[in-house]
């Protein structure tokens, strides 16, 4: 109990300095600006921001959300994105801690430590791309392709370290069925589906084939499901059209998330339920 609460509890704290490195990615990337140079500065001044003033959450609360040099507002989005991939990391890592915990062996410990990592990074691209797409309708190559490498470096040392080479092979499969399944949607759909998806789809292809077959099968149905709700609503309530662009990469993610923390499950209880199981 206590090894996991210190897990959950160092992975929000990682995740809430995460966060504050995010906000810089997704302000800089879409606009192609170094991630390290120049230093952070306010839009509206220029003025450089001190250390003390980027101290994530807790500097934009004692400044009200304004500049300390001339007060103009600070959009409320950065603690929230802080904050919220605090809380994002804090879930993952809870839900990686009992295999870590629990683990018999030290070679157990450290797969499982690896995956956790490995997960994390989706996490924090998670957070990134959803914002990023979210703004600009586009899915960064230099955020979508390093995945490719990192993801394959931590899930295979972990493979490597535990043994599990049949989630890894599974990884592998991810990759090849959910990046072709989107390739042929981005053929047939004549710009529906851009190749930033197709580029996506097989980074959440490793990470929901290494979680098994059933989440990766609800993770690429759930996907669909979401973002065809919210094409629905946003047509209903006269915010869009049929013919409205609508960023497909936030409901990738999500439908990933759901695939990763319930797909075996749900899978295994939609198989119940059409009395197909055991």
């Amino acid at each position: 109990m206590t090894a996991g609460i210190a897990i959950v509890a160092s992975g929000a704290l990682f995740g809430i300095l995460i966060g504050s490195f995010l906000n810089v990615v997704v302000y800089r990337v879409p606009i192609g600006m170094s991630l390290v140079a120049p230093a952070s500065a306010c839009p509206n001044c220029h003025s450089g921001i001190k250390g003390y003033d980027n101290i994530p959450v807790v500097s934009w609360l004692l400044l009200g959300g304004r500049c300390r040099q001339c007060k103009a507002p600070i959009s409320v989005r950065y603690p929230l994105v802080e904050a919220g991939t605090a809380v994002f990391f804090g879930v993952v890592a809870a839900f990686f801690a009992p295999s870590i915990s629990s683990a018999h062996t030290v070679a157990g410990a450290v797969s499982a430590a690896l995956a956790l990592v490995a997960f994390l990074y989706l996490t924090a691209i998670s957070v990134a791309l959803a914002l990023i797409d979210l703004e600009t309708h586009r899915l960064p190559n230099a955020i979508v392709l390093p995945a490719y490498a990192v993801g394959a470096v931590l899930l295979g040392a972990a493979a490597l370290v535990g043994g599990h080479w049949d989630a890894l092979l599974r990884g592998g499969a991810g990759v090849v069925a959910l990046a072709a399944l989107y390739f042929v949607l981005a053929l047939v759909s004549r710009g529906g589906m851009g190749l930033g998806d197709v580029k996506l789809a097989g980074v959440l292809g490793l990470y929901l084939g290494w979680s098994g077959w059933g989440s990766l099968l609800v993770g690429a149905f759930a996907a669909f499901i979401l973002g065809g709700v919210f094409g629905m609503a946003l047509i209903v309530s006269r915010r869009a059209g049929r013919r409205s662009g609508i960023p497909f990469g936030p409901w990738m993610l999500a439908g990933a998330w759901i695939g990763i923390f319930a797909g075996d499950q749900l899978w295994t209880g939609y198989l119940s339920a059409l009395g197909l199981s055991g």
